[in-house]
């Protein structure tokens, strides 16, 4: 039995902050003290001092692209969960755009297999939708699938769900959440079409929310709004852009009765078009990142809560590969080791609470997907825990980057809060730049 006491921490859980120790003994929280001085420190027991730190939960990051199997020049599970808990994330889940493509049982339960030897974080996956696998959708266990990803927009091979028929068989079968990437290809078809006529072929970045567009964006999103009303549907769209989107969701209601629930990621929440300029292919994500008054109203719907989770889109790419010119250049990027800090530093510049990160970066998470003891500070639950220094300055560096890729477009931005230890399961994974990889994460549990 292993006793640890992260002691006179200043705790962020469920909308409180005070300063008190959290006892772990083995993987799960054994005892809270609301009084430090209540805690009688065993002979046995490892103590972390963490006066003037922040504990806060384990990020839950629904939303990341490992690329393995089939593209792990990019990455792969051991290099990007390392990555996770290195940026404070203890669970994550992971997309089925691989190769082979998560369409089938067999595959789901061979990234399962990897996962669980490989992964140092808690994990799940999510299984891909396409024009004519509903059967083997039908037959995901909904205890330890995510959810049925759907591509509304472009994606490869044949995971483009583009026939109504398809998907209203889709959202009125699925055992589990229907979790969507809302973008209309013909419109974006045609914008590029436009854009290319009139600029050539080497377009400049800039033009990419103009060909990806809002209309783009607007109009997939209402049609996933209309199957999911029409069949009574739990869906959650993902990777949200703009402020015209905003009008699809509710906030009157709790989280807990929303059948339609919303995603933003941090590069929305973050970064307008102007940063095109600068940062070019390293910013080019789908859905592209729009103007500033859609990156304030993304910010005031989390505040609102109309978005429900803050999440990554992780999705890395070689440095040869984000080096081509527009139409060769794949969208996506790396963010999982850096999303806690950019929503601190939001909280710091006074545009978010820090209560709202941990709300929906750790507890909304576990209540959306209805994820088995996580996501809270709570007695029995799993340790799963990340200590944050709220005083601590630090540049993003190419030597500091655990990413495969190896590339970041955070490089030479430097934050005032750092993470310094990340707990998983009670183990100690991230100890301030040194990381624990023999304790691999566990598969998530949820209770549908």
């Amino acid at each position: 039995m292993t006793k640890t006491l992260i002691h006179r921490a200043e705790i962020i859980n469920e909308g409180e902050r005070f300063t008190g120790s959290v006892l772990i003994t083995d993987d799960k929280i054994e005892k809270i003290f609301i009084n430090p001085d209540d805690a009688e420190i065993g002979p046995d027991w490892v103590k972390v001092d963490a006066s003037g730190m922040l504990l806060l939960p384990g990020v839950i990051d629904d939303h990341v692209h490992f690329r393995e199997p089939g593209l792990t020049h990019k990455a792969d599970i051991f290099s990007e969960s390392r990555s996770a808990a290195a940026g404070g994330i203890t669970s994550f889940m992971e997309m089925p755009n691989t190769i082979p493509q998560t369409t089938t049982l067999k595959a789901l339960y061979e990234k399962q297999s990897i996962a669980s030897k490989d992964s140092v974080t808690n994990y799940s996956f999510y299984f891909g939708a396409t024009n004519d696998n509903i059967e083997e959708i039908k037959a995901v266990d909904p205890h330890t699938v995510c959810g049925i990803k759907v591509f509304m927009g472009s994606s490869t091979g044949n995971m483009q769900v583009n026939n109504d028929k398809n998907l209203n068989s889709i959202f009125k079968e699925s055992p589990v959440l229907v979790a969507c990437h809302c973008e209309d290809e013909n419109i974006i078809k045609e914008n590029l079409k436009a854009y290319t006529k009139e600029y050539g072929e080497d377009l400049s970045f800039e033009y990419h929310p103009q060909i990806r567009s809002r209309k783009a964006c607007l109009k997939s999103s209402s049609k996933a709004v209309t199957l999911a009303r029409r069949h009574g549907a739990r869906l959650h769209i993902l990777h949200l852009s703009t402020r015209d989107e905003m009008e699809l969701f509710r906030n009157d209601i709790p989280l807990s009765d929303k059948k339609i629930t919303a995603e933003v990621c941090v590069h929305h929440l973050w970064y307008n078009d102007s940063f095109y300029k600068s940062k070019g292919a390293l910013i080019k994500w789908n859905p592209a990142i729009k103007k500033e008054n859609d990156r304030k109203a993304l910010i005031a719907s989390v505040n609102n809560n109309k978005i429900d989770i803050v999440a990554t889109d992780h999705a890395p790419h070689t440095k040869e590969e984000k080096n081509g010119n527009y139409s060769k250049s794949p969208s996506g990027g790396p963010l999982v080791q850096h999303s806690l800090t950019i929503m601190l530093e939001l909280w710091r510049r006074g545009e978010v609470t820090i209560e709202k990160v941990v709300e929906k970066m750790c507890h909304n998470p576990a209540i959306l997907f209805n994820i088995e003891k996580r996501g809270f500070i709570r007695e029995g639950y799993k340790a799963d825990l990340v200590l944050v220094d709220p005083h601590c300055s630090w540049e993003v560096k190419e030597n500091n980057l655990l990413y495969k890729c190896q590339w970041s477009p955070f490089t030479g931005e430097k934050f005032s809060t750092k993470v310094i230890k990340t707990f998983i399961n009670g183990n100690l994974v991230w100890d301030n730049g040194t990381i624990n990889d023999s304790h691999p994460g566990e598969l998530l549990i949820f209770n549908r």
